[in-house]
């Protein structure tokens, strides 16, 4: 497949030959890997929650001895002691969950949670994952508001390695060049939540915007715009939640070659 990369000015520099994008497009492997990728538990508590004692001091629980709460008509408690006057001693119940401000009974565990996935089913799900990015046709199913737009054939996007020298002004009018009816969707913008989650702690969201792939030896930082160097490359940064607006160097194409072995 010949696969033409673009300049600064979003027109054709030359051609490059490579099967990269030439996979077809597994949805159910895709979906897979995406779910295997997860390893946030959100319904933990935190580390140690519960388990911090205000008071110091911790208790042991030795018999007949001064400073225990053996012989004291006391039940046998993990305690935190709040005061002391002599041998008399102002000890409250600590830790436990049936003590005020204690650790939860039995929380859900935070362990990481990781899918195994064979390696050639990892690699079959990245390469029909770099082919799903680069469909218009399932673009235009994430994004609503391109449906109308009519989309020039020029995916995937490759942009030459000239890019890197411009600044954050210039990179962005070359970004609407490249890019044409896709900037709109391309630049990640910051809205306010409706409803009640802006209580709860996410008042704000933003659309995923554009993910800029470069080489590992490449640097770029632009505000509302995702950079991923080729080897931190995952199928959840092209894929998650519908096909990604996705922009390639020349360098992370030719490393991606080397990888995946996609160069002809």
């Amino acid at each position: 497949m010949k696969t033409q990369i673009l300049d600064i000015n979003g027109k054709k520099a030359k051609e490059i030959e490579t099967n990269l994008f030439e996979e077809p497009i597994r949805e159910d492997i895709i979906f897979k890997v995406i779910e295997a990728e997860k390893i946030k538990h959100p319904s933990s508590p935190k580390y140690r929650a519960g388990m911090d004692k205000s008071a110091s001091g911790a208790l042991s629980k030795r018999r007949h001895v001064w400073k225990s709460d053996r012989g004291k008509g006391l039940s046998r408690l993990p305690r935190k002691i709040m005061s002391r006057r002599g041998t008399q001693f102002n000890w409250v119940g600590a830790l436990i969950p049936s003590a005020r401000g204690g650790r939860r009974a039995h929380p859900p565990k935070g362990s990481v949670l990781l899918n195994k996935i064979n390696k050639k089913e990892l690699k079959k799900a990245l390469l029909s994952a770099l082919s799903y990015s680069s469909s218009i046709e399932e673009l235009k199913k994430k994004y609503l508001s391109l449906e109308t737009k009519k989309l020039d054939n020029k995916l995937p996007l490759i942009v030459e390695e000239k890019i890197f020298e411009l600044k954050t002004k210039e990179f962005l009018k070359s970004l609407e060049k490249i890019l044409g009816e896709l900037y709109s969707v391309s630049i990640q913008k910051k809205t306010i939540r409706s409803g009640k989650g802006k209580m709860r702690g996410r008042k704000n969201k933003k659309n995923a915007g554009l993910l800029f792939v470069i080489g590992k030896d490449e640097k770029k930082k632009i505000k509302g715009i995702e950079v991923v160097k080729v080897n931190e490359l995952t199928v959840r940064d092209l894929a998650d939640n519908g096909a990604r607006v996705t922009l390639f160097s020349e360098n992370a194409i030719s490393e991606l070659d080397k990888v995946l072995g996609g160069r002809k």
